[in-house]
């Protein structure tokens, strides 16, 4: 089995998540080749030689440009703050090596478009990682979408519900300021429904948004009692119209007090609906109208057989997985990809349709009427 070396660039909460993953595929899936975890950057040399030791990596870096400049290492993966996306994966494809970024691609359209026209140059594989489109129950639901046995589809909903901010007293961390993360819960976790969205029902071709910041101002980290300007958007809504005629509706917040992680959706279709939610990620709830009316009503589907999209290479039926999961999937698909000589979706191109519709979200919240996302790059 040939080996490509990895070089991970970042060691906080999405380091350990990608970390995890690389370890764990060789373990449960075939894949040829396969990742072998070269080197782990960050710019705290005791930090990330702490991560390099805990979670598994040969060796670290404290500088992104050494760790391209190796020749053992063929994939750079990208899950630092969003404001340095740019410059890493410009700099990676430069060089010629494949690259999976985090999302969202970057903190702005012209950002995201110069990133799409260097992939395209550099010839090399390219992926963001939208996770969630890698649990089986979403997988499920695109299949029977595909099969056409939901048939038009009418509406989709979503909602992204977290509440880690809603204490006044939290401080404000890079997610919170624009210069750092490009947006709020818009970008941050709405930019996983639009993924969503696009990968189940379709392009989007406008919308119509609204954004609040509730808490203006927060402590700053480590003061004594100093406080600093929120920059970024504590919730969003927004409406959209889908090429194929679907209404969608869209709605991101950190102020939803007990909802920790809900990452819900609804698809509503002439011939049925199907529903998720990430907090029971192992059910699809579906319906059928066509199913005998004395029995009719939503089933809930236990997305853990043998022939369910990835469920296979786990445990045996009703035995769940979690979701550390969604990643390990990933980086399969993103192996399958390097040894096809083909980019995985999502590509740079599809994160930059994700990261237009962001635009037009924020462009009509200032301009407050119907905005079309702009596609010229594709």
């Amino acid at each position: 089995m040939a080996g490509i070396g990895v070089g991970l660039v970042g060691y906080k909460f999405m380091g350990r998540a990608h970390s995890n993953a690389y370890r764990q595929l060789p373990r449960f899936f075939d894949v040829d080749p396969a990742p072998r975890m070269a080197a782990i950057c960050g710019r705290d040399e005791a930090g990330v030689r702490e991560a390099a030791n805990t979670l598994g990596w040969e060796s670290y870096e404290t500088d992104y440009r050494r760790l391209i400049e190796r020749d053992d290492v063929g994939l750079v993966d990208v899950v630092t703050p969003g404001n340095t996306h740019r410059e890493i994966v410009l700099a990676a494809l430069g060089a010629g090596k494949h690259v999976i970024c985090e999302k969202p691609l970057a903190n702005s359209l012209a950002e995201a478009g110069e990133m799409l026209d260097a992939a395209r140059e550099a010839g090399t594989i390219n992926t963001v990682c939208f996770n969630y489109r890698r649990a089986p129950a979403v997988q499920l639901a695109k299949k029977l979408i595909d099969e056409g046995r939901l048939g038009t589809i009418r509406h989709w909903r979503a909602a992204y519900l977290q509440d880690f901010i809603m204490d006044p007293g939290f401080p404000l961390i890079w997610r919170l300021k624009k210069e750092l993360a490009g947006s709020g819960a818009l970008g941050d976790i709405g930019a996983h429904s639009v993924d969503l969205a696009h990968f189940l029902v379709g392009g989007i071709s406008e919308v119509v948004g609204m954004t609040e910041t509730f808490v203006k101002e927060r402590p700053l980290e480590g003061s004594d009692g100093e406080t600093g300007e929120v920059t970024v958007d504590d919730a969003a809504a927004f409406l959209a119209r889908f090429d194929n005629g679907a209404m969608g509706t869209f709605e991101a917040t950190r102020f939803a007090a007990g909802r920790r992680n809900k990452n819900a959706f609804e698809i509503n279709g002439s011939r049925g609906s199907v529903a998720f939610d990430l907090e029971r990620m192992n059910e699809l709830e579906v319906f059928f109208v066509d199913d005998d009316a004395d029995v009719q009503g939503f089933r809930t589907v236990n997305v853990t057989e043998p022939g369910h999209p990835f469920a296979g290479a786990w445990w045996p039926p009703g035995h769940i997985i979690g979701y550390e999961h969604t990643f390990v999937h990933t980086m399969k698909d993103l192996m399958d990809g390097i040894a096809a000589g083909k980019s995985p979706a999502p590509t740079f191109e599809d994160a930059y349709r994700c990261q237009a519709v962001l635009d037009a979200v924020e462009r009509s919240v200032e301009g407050g009427g119907w905005t079309k996302p702009e596609l010229g790059r594709i």
